[in-house]
């Protein structure tokens, strides 16, 4: 077993997520913006990579996907500021962004409803057996996470969260 990893410089591992990655719309005003994200220690036969960010907490009963990445190349370690913009201009090829909950192929920020506990942001990078995933670009977040998860050697994961007040 490696010693994957999986951080950023942004948002503290345990801490709370800052309020420019806040989404922009649903009632939050934030900048809706990605945070700049670095891992280490990919396992043996890493191919690819793909990372997700999940609200469990999200009053949906299934949780709230914000950010789905697939098919990052198996020899990137990072991804910049803003990597999540629509369009996907800055993510390295061939990687693609599979549509968030918000409807949207990009990042898509953090907006718990106003009042409610602080939520649980998981942030996930998955390495995995193939280099590229074999599902369709209008995937949902549903059938990415089960092809993701067939596919995956290791996972690095940090939790951050994020309230909003009444």
């Amino acid at each position: 077993m490696s010693a994957f990893t999986l951080s950023s410089p942004d948002i503290p591992s345990g801490g709370s997520v800052p309020p420019e990655f806040e989404f922009d719309g649903f009632g939050c005003s934030g900048q809706n913006q990605s945070p700049v994200l670095q891992w280490s220690g990919a396992p043996v036969g890493a191919q690819s990579f793909a990372l997700t960010v999940y609200d469990p907490d999200a009053p949906t009963g299934s949780g709230w996907w914000h950010w789905l990445v697939v098919d990052l190349p198996a020899g990137t370690t990072t991804l910049a500021a803003h990597a999540g913009a629509q369009g996907g201009a800055h993510l390295p090829a061939p990687a693609r962004q599979i549509r968030n909950d918000y409807g949207a192929y990009a990042w898509g920020g953090v907006c718990p409803p106003a009042g409610d506990k602080p939520h649980r942001y998981i942030f996930s990078l998955h390495a995995l057996n193939v280099p590229r995933l074999e599902i369709p670009d209008d995937a949902s977040a549903a059938l990415a996470g089960f092809m993701i998860n067939a596919h995956t050697l290791e996972k690095a994961s940090f939790t951050a969260t994020y309230g909003r007040p009444a």
